[in-house]
């Protein structure tokens, strides 16, 4: 087996674990500080629209030797208006330019062919109504509302209603902060852009609700033990899913860095920058807040139950009392208690297996 595969079953079994829990105000820290950074690079930077919501033209040049610099300024001074361009795979380039209706289109076909000394009739012209590009972001406003909708639905059926509430945090902190990036970077936001948004909830969710599934399993029952609070549990369940929600994620990251930095970046795939951006982005924050915020914020929110409370009192009050004692591990179980005393998730490093090890924290 390999080191991470043997790593991952001894999380699983609670041989070792890390605390995440017990520092969740730190992720929290992480998450508010982020988040801010992204909404002020909204705020100050703003969206980098591409034509389809604002309207215009795009231009398509065969191959030609004219550089992207150059081509800005000449498209510019044929348009009177900014223009963007970008260098295909194939040596050609494709100019957008804003605000510009089918007379100034043709007359700006005619510059290019001129400037660019390339034929008139090779230069592919389309143009874009930015009621287009209003009726694409209503339909997905309205797809990302729907979503969010069955989301906190499903999830408060199939588990309960604060597992929902902190999924939906979590989903509206990973979009927040995939927006924000795309401020701050200055990529151009396309329908490709509003694919990958709209994909990365999908990936987002299955990471929490794996988590969840097994902290609703290891809760079973706990209110009858006096071994483990709810944060423990949650804290074993967030490590014995670790290695699984790297690995997916790792995974899912591997193709899409190669779309980003290869296929955007060194092909110069235009459309690739924008639906790989997106999906780079959110999937990583997807991965990190299914981990250090959903649950977390879970184990918050239950430990405010009065039965959840008591349950917390009577564990630490045993704590107290066996440390008062002095006794240890062995001394607790030579008592009768055939399980860890200790918080599964919270211990780091080695330690003794107990025979009656297989059963499910909660459960006598």
């Amino acid at each position: 087996m390999s080191r991470l595969g043997n790593l991952g079953a001894r999380l699983y079994r609670g041989e070792v674990g890390y605390d995440f829990i017990g520092k969740r105000k730190i992720w929290y820290g992480v998450s508010v500080l982020i988040t801010i950074t992204a909404i002020l690079g909204l705020v100050v930077s703003g969206l980098n629209m591409g034509i389809e919501f604002k309207g215009g033209a795009v231009f398509t040049t065969p191959k030609t030797s004219v550089s992207v610099s150059e081509a800005e300024d000449l498209a510019t001074d044929a348009s009177g208006h900014q223009a963007i361009v970008q260098k295909l795979g194939n040596g050609g380039l494709r100019i957008q330019i804003t605000e510009v209706d089918t007379k100034k289109s043709d007359e700006i076909q005619d510059k290019l062919a001129q400037d660019l000394d390339v034929p008139r009739e090779k230069i592919a012209a389309d143009l874009v109504g930015p009621s287009w590009g209003e009726q694409i972001a209503n339909k997905a406003w309205t797809g990302l509302g729907v979503f969010m909708i069955l989301v906190v639905i499903y999830l408060a059926i199939a588990f309960e209603w604060r597992m929902a509430v902190a999924a939906l945090v979590a989903l509206i902190h990973d979009i927040t902060i995939t927006v924000g990036v795309y401020a701050l970077v200055g990529f151009e936001v396309t329908p490709g852009t509003v694919i990958g948004l709209l994909t990365i909830l999908g990936y987002s969710l299955y990471d929490t609700v794996v988590v969840f599934d097994s902290l609703k399993e290891g809760t079973k029952g706990i209110t009858k033990q006096t071994r483990w609070t709810y944060s423990d549990v949650a804290n074993r369940s967030i490590n014995s899913t670790l290695v699984r929600s790297i690995n997916t994620t790792v995974v899912a990251l591997l193709p899409v860095a190669g779309l980003l930095f290869i296929g955007g970046g060194v092909l110069g795939a235009g459309m690739l920058n924008d639906i790989s951006l997106a999906l780079f982005v959110g999937l990583a924050a997807g991965a990190y807040s299914s981990i250090f915020i959903a649950t977390p914020l879970v184990a918050d929110l239950k430990e405010g139950e009065p039965q959840m409370k008591a349950l917390k009192k009577r564990v630490l009050a045993k704590r107290a009392a066996a440390a008062a004692k002095g006794e240890t591990e062995e001394d607790d179980r030579g008592a009768g208690d055939q399980e860890d005393a200790a918080p599964a998730g919270a211990v780091v490093g080695q330690r003794q297996q107990s025979r009656g090890h297989g059963r499910t924290p909660g459960k006598q």
